[in-house]
């Protein structure tokens, strides 16, 4: 299918991906031009598919941090143990960097009314970039979403409708309004431009280690567009010649109320079954059926990585292990990546030596409902405080 034209899936209704004459842009790109460029994730713009900068909608999203985290490795196993921190991207997720490429993108495109189905974070992202180019967003989130999620969109002038369901549901009512209304979907996957967006993760994690990958990457998957996006990135970065063929085992880590993919990997399928029933603490990864769970296995299957499903008790005690060891309050979801590789440490299927990362796709701010089931204060302030108190 040509580029220059909105689109949403192919005519057999699978994922579009991007294409780039690559021999070309290498011709016209180099390294030391990227480590000089944009700081933001625009500074890969060679390989991106705006063409025409007026047209970018950018917040400053990318170049988050990339950690050491030695108590914390010490605590799980590891010798060698990072955490890519992406809750310092606008709207304070990962998000921000899909929907930044994809409202780019509609905007060049002509697309005027945008529409996606959230499970939270995706919805804060669509609501915050439409606001900045000035186009409508109609997002459709289930009714026990965060509520920071929500008061997000609200703020940002969004259309916010509330469901009672899950995200497919959400996605259900998406697809069956967008024509009569005028809406260009950009839920997960259903554009091509998102993942363009995630694919940076890969980029910045390859410059930041002076272009070259870790053993193994750990990633929370619900739609898995990330994990996707970085394989893709990590193939293009060696056809610019600007990595090896080391590749990542790449390891896709899903909540137990909703693992479809792990189950998908352990019985050896190709794509997964919906998730009956799916119910977890983090809300990104109640994903009953993602639309590119072929990929994940896929790139599973090639980077001999691995999927597991990580408790809701496991995740939160990990979340507050990360941090107490480390100062890094993050997003249940990233915690399940720490339960994680704790385990596959204690199991022997990675070794202690092995260089780790982890990504935190989020902060924990936004999962306060979540956390505070842990984090009660057992004092009142004025009990810890004592006669430091001054009385007026």
């Amino acid at each position: 299918m040509p580029a220059g034209a909105l689109a949403n899936l192919s005519p057999a209704g699978a994922p579009l991906l991007v294409r780039y004459d690559l021999p070309a842009a290498r011709s016209q790109a180099d390294r030391d031009a990227v480590e000089r460029g944009a700081r933001s994730l625009w500074r890969y713009a060679p390989l991106l598919p705006l063409r025409d900068p007026r047209n970018l909608v950018t917040l400053g999203e990318g170049l988050t941090p990339l950690l050491e985290t030695p108590r914390l490795g010490e605590r799980i196993g590891s010798r060698n143990l990072l955490i890519k921190d992406e809750s310092a991207n606008p709207t304070g997720t990962f998000k921000a960097r899909g929907m930044a490429v994809a409202v780019s993108m509609a905007k060049e495109l002509g697309a005027r009314k945008l529409a996606a189905p959230s499970a939270g974070n995706a919805a804060g992202a669509l609501a915050a970039y439409a606001a900045r180019a000035g186009l409508e967003a109609h997002l459709f989130l289930p009714v026990d979403v965060p509520r920071a999620n929500a008061i997000e969109c609200e703020a940002m002038g969004a259309h916010v409708t509330l469901v009672d369901g899950l995200i497919s549901d959400c996605g259900r009512i998406v697809a069956e309004r967008r024509e009569s209304e005028g809406w260009f979907e950009v839920s997960t996957l259903k554009e091509p431009y998102r993942i363009e967006g995630k694919k940076t993760m890969g980029f910045e994690l390859a410059e930041q280690l002076g272009w070259r990958v870790p053993d193994a990457i750990f990633y929370p998957t619900g739609g898995g567009v990330g994990l996707i996006g970085m394989w893709k990135a990590f193939a293009e970065l060696e056809e610019m010649g600007w990595i090896g063929s080391k590749r990542p085992r790449m390891i896709a880590v899903q909540a137990s109320g909703c693992a479809p993919i792990v189950r998908a990997w352990e019985a050896g399928e190709i794509e997964s079954r919906h998730w009956e029933n799916a119910s977890t603490v983090a809300s990104g990864l109640r994903v009953p059926k993602a639309l590119g769970d072929f990929l994940v296995l896929e790139a599973l299957r090639q980077s001999r990585g691995t999927a597991l499903s990580i408790d809701d008790q496991e995740t939160l005690d990990a979340g507050l292990l990360l941090a107490e060891s480390e100062g890094l309050f993050v997003a249940p979801e990233g915690a399940t990546c720490v339960a994680a590789a704790r385990r596959l440490l204690r199991d022997g299927f990675l070794s202690r030596d092995d260089e780790l990362l982890i990504y935190n796709t989020g902060t924990g701010l936004k999962y306060l409902e979540a956390w505070e089931t842990r984090c009660t204060p057992r004092t009142t302030a004025r009990e810890r405080l004592g006669g430091l108190i001054v009385p007026r």
